[in-house]
């Protein structure tokens, strides 16, 4: 008798434990929040500027989602607004509709979605200080440059940035986010600096947190001299790195004059990423040269991309992105065809 109950009991406290787990695990499970997905990452995006002729060439979209679909771009820059000062799409930023600066070419209500949607990230490129239609509109002394110490001109570039961060995009990007070269290298430049440093600061304030931002830099700005503050462009690398969230030096062989490195693509890229990282931990993602030009004798541009490449993977870059004005990127789908 006594035998029994005990194994009655035993029976019972092992059911109950069985229930107390089923319990727990249920309520476990159903607390558990559901994993968010993952939003876009820049980091080791391949993509290609496109200007907004080009993207309202017919059949340019298709083109551009068959090759994502190949897996050969997963990235595209487009451009919001040019170095001619031109608004691509139908921007409502009064002054840029009174300075006739608005094109309407690209219908990016329709465009970006269907971009996303098949999961390709998005980068807006806006040239800032190089704007003809607003020097023109403002006589600026310097035309068809305007000045980045005037506030109508930083006010401007401001409002567009923030139209443009509720389109859709994923990153703004920032290009002639300078002063025109020219004048030789030497002191005196400390006013441009504290310049272009004030606006990326303005636009980091206004836009974290809505938009990725980046900004195009002269490849110069890589090396250790520009610590030094004499190039009249006024940019640094240090002020740079500490508004944005990627830079993109523009790491073209073909614009340098040491022979050393024109001859050599791969040499370029790995150089001058190697002396930007030593410098700041902002990831680097360069734009690298995709077009026909001082290419080394027996060398094809695929050849020449495909250098790019290596070394800007050797050197850990985030991703990179490549420059075609014309927007013929059929030599470099056949060189990263070949590239792993």
């Amino acid at each position: 008798m006594g035998k029994s109950i005990a194994l009655r009991f035993l029976v019972i406290g092992i059911l109950v434990v069985l229930l107390v787990k089923v319990g727990v695990e249920r309520g476990t499970s159903a607390a558990a929040p559901p994993t968010p997905s993952a939003p876009p990452s820049p980091h080791q995006r391949v993509g290609i500027y496109l200007g907004s002729y080009a993207l309202a060439r017919p059949g340019a979209l298709d083109e551009i989602l068959a090759r994502a679909r190949q897996g050969l771009l997963n990235a595209v820059v487009i451009n919001v607004k040019d170095d001619h000062g031109e608004v691509t799409y139908a921007s409502t930023v009064p002054l840029a509709r009174t300075i006739a600066a608005t094109a309407g070419r690209l219908d990016l209500a329709t465009l970006l979605p269907i971009l996303k949607k098949n999961g390709i990230y998005l980068i807006a490129r806006q040239v800032v200080f190089d704007d003809a239609k607003l020097a023109a509109y403002l006589k600026s002394p310097q035309a068809p440059w305007v000045l980045p110490t005037d506030e109508r001109v930083v006010s401007y570039n401001l409002e567009i940035a923030n139209e443009v961060a509720s389109l859709g995009f994923d990153e703004i990007q920032f290009d002639y986010i300078r002063y025109p070269d020219g004048g030789g290298l030497g002191p005196g430049y400390a006013d441009r600096f504290a310049a272009i440093d004030r606006f990326v600061e303005r636009a980091q304030a206004l836009l974290a947190g809505r938009v990725l931002l980046s900004a195009d830099l002269f490849g110069r700005v890589m090396w250790d001299w520009n610590r030094k503050r004499t190039d009249p462009i006024g940019q640094s690398l240090e002020d740079m790195a500490g508004h944005m969230d990627l830079l993109s030096p523009m790491l073209y062989p073909s614009h340098y004059s040491e022979q050393v490195y024109k001859t050599n693509p791969y040499r370029v890229v790995k150089d001058a990423l190697a002396a930007g990282k030593a410098r700041v931990t902002t990831p680097f993602r360069p734009f690298l040269q995709a077009f026909d030009m001082a290419i080394p004798s027996g060398m094809t541009l695929e050849a020449y991309i495909r250098a790019q490449v290596k070394a800007a993977q050797e050197a850990g870059a985030d991703g990179y992105l490549f420059w075609n004005p014309s927007a013929e990127y059929s030599a470099l789908y056949r060189a990263l065809e070949q590239t792993p």
